[in-house]
């Protein structure tokens, strides 16, 4: 397509890019005294009913979505041959692509970009939509009122979440695309936009794409600590089902690393299951974990009294400030305390099957009022024996008809004091005596 002087009532100064399906233009709103970009359908293309309507509802989305995060659509039109056209957003600091050109980017400058972009993709999720082509060729950077921002563009293939089960054509672009995507029919979720934000975080970080089973970042790049290993290979994970559950989740493990010491703390309180929690916050595990059997990770608390070993794959994040036994009906004070689990964001949602753990101190635990889990079959109590204490466990199964399960476990010592346990499980397997056995109190 030769430049053309004017798209509607815009001045054209140059072409941005062009694609597959679609030119973008630099123009210039003489009337406003403002710079947009405006993405014009391909000829060859303007006629073909899907991928119109693909160009369409990608200005829908982005509409719809309305994040600051995200290119923004100010308008659509028609030129005068039928071709329909977007006028967006101008980011004239180019895409992450351009600065990749140069290399890796310093560590912590790439991390920020990650939990950036992850930020921008959790809009998108929580807009109903998957983008399906994340690649930095799709992140640019605008200058607004001199602080640089971060966008995510380019949303021709995004669907709506709601029917990402029903995806049949293989999407995306190799080298960022998740496993799943490779295979038609295969049903999409969020975590193949996490798949490729883990594989852009990898190639800031050593400057190369991930292959598969890709070496840990800091075996290519020094000055890359084993935590920012462990979250950006846990966003590559071909499993999704060990990958980060959302993009959120991404994108709080890499700001806490980014975060002050190791030792940063802030407060929070969680609701849930009858239980408020008052702890810090250490994310991802910065600080607060170390090696336990083959396959666990044990994870202590900020006192260094009490300490749990979990699943690696239930260890994607850790609060370890502490926590207040009034909740149970106990005494009102602050205590030793701690929640480790995979998505930590949706530790209070009831719908939510991220498995963890909860483990607080407290004084007269014999006599906490357990949470009651609605919506789930009660088993008989039984009596066990963890970490030198007697007590109890109370286990709640078939949790609205999933496959998820409450472990509520209160512990005493003939002194008085006691450690009260809550263990959420999403698989046919329970791991409750071998948590209780991984559970260290003094």
């Amino acid at each position: 397509m030769s430049m053309p002087a004017k798209i509607g009532r815009f001045r054209v100064v140059r072409r941005l890019g062009s694609g597959a399906f679609a030119t973008v233009w630099l123009a210039e709103d003489d009337s406003l005294d403002s710079s947009v970009a405006i993405k014009v359908l391909a000829d060859n293309w303007a006629h073909d009913p899907d991928v119109r309507a693909r160009f369409e509802q990608e200005a829908q989305v982005l509409r719809r979505a309305d994040s600051e995060r995200l290119v923004r659509i100010h308008d659509v039109d028609e030129l005068p041959d039928g071709r329909p056209y977007q006028i967006m957003t101008y980011a004239a600091g180019g895409t992450l692509a351009e600065r990749l050109e140069a290399g890796p980017m310093p560590v912590r400058v790439a991390l920020r970009t990650t939990a950036d972009i992850a930020r921008a993709v959790a809009d998108l999720h929580d807009a109903g939509v998957l983008h399906r082509d994340l690649k930095p060729s799709n992140v640019l950077f605008a200058t607004v009122r001199g602080t640089e921002r971060l966008l995510v563009a380019d949303l021709g293939l995004a669907k709506s979440l709601a029917h990402a089960s029903g995806f049949t054509v293989v999407a995306g672009t190799p080298g960022y695309m998740a496993p799943e995507q490779s295979r038609p029919g295969g049903g999409l979720d969020v975590r193949a936009d996490v798949h490729a934000i883990g594989a852009m975080a990898y190639q800031m970080l050593t400057g190369r794409k991930p292959a598969a089973g890709a070496c840990a970042p800091s075996k290519l790049r020094s000055g890359v600590s084993r935590q920012v290993d462990q979250i950006v290979l846990r966003a590559l994970d071909a499993d999704r089902t060990r990958r980060w559950p959302s993009a959120a989740a991404f994108a709080d493990a890499i700001e806490d690393v980014l975060g002050a010491s190791p030792f940063r703390r802030r407060s929070l309180v969680l609701q849930g299951f009858g239980l408020l929690v008052a702890v810090g916050a250490a994310a991802a595990l910065g600080g607060s974990a170390s090696a336990s059997e083959e396959g666990w990770t044990r994870v202590a608390d900020a006192s260094g009294r009490l300490s749990v070993a979990v699943p690696d794959d239930w260890a994607g994040q850790a609060r370890t400030g502490g926590w207040n036994p009034a909740s149970l009906g106990l005494a009102d004070e602050r205590a030793p305390g701690l929640l480790v689990g995979s998505d930590l964001p949706r530790w209070s949602d009831t719908a939510s099957r991220a498995p963890g753990v909860f483990a607080g101190v407290g004084t007269a635990i014999g006599g906490a009022t357990l949470p009651v889990h609605a919506g789930c079959t009660r088993q008989p109590d039984r009596r066990v024996t963890a970490a030198g204490l007697d007590g109890i466990v109370r286990r709640w199964t078939n949790c609205v008809g999933t496959p998820v399960t409450y472990s509520e476990v209160a512990l005493s010592s003939g002194r008085g004091d006691g450690v009260y346990v809550q263990i959420r499980q999403a698989d046919a397997i329970d791991r409750t005596d071998e948590v209780l056995a991984g559970l260290r109190y003094s």
